[in-house]
């Protein structure tokens, strides 16, 4: 239930602090005194996009927030799943928005974004506008109230997850129908590629080794050179290194005995010598081995070459993407050769989907023909005491194919006389009595859907007299089963039934127009609905039929 509304810089509304109660509370004002401008701070406080135009003039900063007292309505769910804090007799939500076109959102001073609040705010408040007639012509509209009344969401819900998978495991059955047959367009041309790759005989790490054996071909002859010259150096039996070393060991070991000063010296030098000989011997045996064929080098560079020309072919950089393109080329031959195979397993997995799908239909529509006959009787005991004695109501449901919402298309047929056939009631019904309809809709719906707070903006016209105090009626009832309904409206018979009643005014200022709403009481009420009674000129007949209407609620 809204129980606080806050406005601040709202088009031309200054600031508005206006407490609203339980029960059924009415709305009135002169035409263009701001009754829409508080309609459209209340949507944007639910989620609707905001607009900075929609300040005051002048004002940096919009402000509208509202408190709510949820107690009764078992929303804890949606605060646990966002981790919000929740009080339920008390949850506040804001809207703020800035000159320079920034909006921000809190559920509880927690900042959200605008798809959280519009979330919530769905679950909060119910705004019945005039355009909303238009949906008496919706198809999915006139599905949805069958769905309410039949309380058929688990089924509902059962049905969509089963006909999302058909659609899923469709989509995927086209796509390999698609891929098979461009495949198979393609299958020769697959063969050759797979038998240019499988030829090729590619090894891993096969082109670092033939680049680098290439490397060290090319330069055979520096090569052969620098390990000549070392050897020589190194392993001359009298000007090498190696005997210089083994000389130089030998000496200082034959001193040791009578100078034993230079014994760790002797010992430094042997390791140096097995060192300097070790090197030597690994020397001469690549020496040895060093014997470059100018016949293998190009071999080496005619296989690299090979490689070279098959990775810019393939538009790759290694042999390892070349061998991954040959095993990708090689699944797609093997997915052509078993394409029959995968497509019975996908069809027959379609095929039983469909059936399951159809079954959860059928149990679907067997719930919503029960609520279509509930409707019926329960629009029928609305409509007849709002002026309609001959009125028949019928809901239609008819077979179509399998789609989102299941297998059903609902119509709402309408007469107003016993004399003119059923036919759709957006093509034969007044405004009066769309009104009456949609008006009677939302008192069946709001007895299935635990919903806080209805408003009705001006859902009274095209009706008068005794059959707006009828809908006044219906709209308190509503209001006494622990709901909040609120209607906008212009009829006094209507205004005069409301337990709360607020009126809205617009004024001239020296810093402008503006608009102000206020709680009426007393004498303030008697005025206001004498007024919507005669006009500007309250006469004394009009004061005592407002007093006498006020009498009735």
């Amino acid at each position: 239930m809204l129980k606080h509304l806050y406005i601040k810089n709202f088009t031309l509304i200054d600031e508005l602090d206006i407490e609203l109660h339980e029960g059924f509370s009415v709305i009135t004002g002169e035409t263009g005194a701001g009754k829409s401008i508080i309609l459209g701070a209340i949507a944007l406080l639910l989620g609707q996009r905001s607009d900075s135009k929609t300040l005051k003039q002048g004002a940096d900063k919009c402000v509208i927030e509202a408190s709510f007292d949820l107690s009764r309505y078992g929303m804890d769910d949606f605060f646990a799943e966002n981790d919000i804090e929740n009080d339920p007799e008390d949850c506040i939500i804001r809207r703020e928005l800035t000159a320079s076109g920034k909006s921000r959102a809190f559920i509880n001073d927690t900042p959200v974004q605008l798809s959280m609040l519009k979330e919530l705010g769905e679950r909060l408040v119910d705004v019945h506008s005039q355009h909303q007639n238009l949906l008496l012509n919706k198809q999915d509209f006139q599905l949805g109230v069958v769905d309410i009344i039949a309380d058929d969401a688990t089924a509902l819900s059962q049905y969509q997850q089963t006909f999302r998978q058909c659609q899923n495991i469709k989509k995927e059955l086209d796509e390999l129908q698609e891929n098979i047959e461009r495949n198979r367009q393609n299958l020769d041309f697959l063969q050759f590629q797979c038998d240019e790759l499988t030829q090729a005989a590619l090894v891993e790490g096969e082109q670092e080794e033939l680049e680098q054996r290439s490397e060290t071909m090319s330069h055979s002859e520096e090569i052969k050179s620098a390990l000549y010259e070392t050897d020589n150096a190194l392993g001359a039996e009298q000007t090498g290194v190696v005997s210089a070393l083994h000389s130089s060991m030998s000496a200082l070991k034959g001193i040791s005995r009578v100078f034993p000063a230079v014994d760790e010296l002797s010992q430094r030098l042997e390791s140096c010598y097995i060192e300097v000989k070790d090197i030597s011997q690994d020397v001469s045996r690549y020496l040895e081995d060093v014997d470059f064929d100018p016949s293998e080098l190009d071999a080496v560079n005619n296989r690299l070459d090979r490689l070279y020309d098959l990775e810019k072919k393939y538009h790759v950089e290694t042999v390892e993407e070349l061998i991954a393109k040959r095993d990708g080329i090689r699944q797609q031959l093997n997915g052509i050769e078993n394409s029959d195979e995968s497509l019975a397993e996908l069809q027959q997995h379609l095929d039983t989907l469909l059936k399951q799908a159809s079954k959860e239909a059928d149990a679907l529509t067997k719930l919503r023909i029960k609520s279509a006959r509930q409707i019926e009787a329960d629009m029928l005991s609305k409509l007849v005491p709002l002026g309609m004695p001959a009125v028949r109501f019928s809901v239609q449901i008819s077979s179509e194919q399998l789609g989102p919402s299941g297998q059903d298309k609902v119509s709402f047929l309408f007469s107003a006389n016993a004399s003119t056939p059923l036919q759709p009631i957006a093509q034969v019904a007044s405004g009066g009595e769309i009104a009456r309809v949609m008006l009677s809709l939302k008192a069946m719906i709001s007895g299935a859907v635990k919903l806080p707070t209805i408003i009705f903006d001006e859902i009274d016209t095209g009706v008068s007299g005794k059959m707006a105090e009828k809908m006044a009626e219906m709209m308190k009832d509503m209001g006494s089963h622990g709901r909040q309904v609120v209607s906008i409206t212009h009829l006094p018979q209507i205004a005069a039934l409301g337990t709360h009643h607020y009126k809205v005014e617009k004024k001239e200022t020296p810093q402008g127009t503006t608009s102000s709403m206020k709680a009426l009481t007393g004498d303030e009420r008697v005025l206001e609905i004498a007024q919507m009674l005669s006009g500007s000129d309250v006469s004394a007949a009009a004061i005592q039929n407002a007093k006498e209407l006020l009498k009735m609620k």
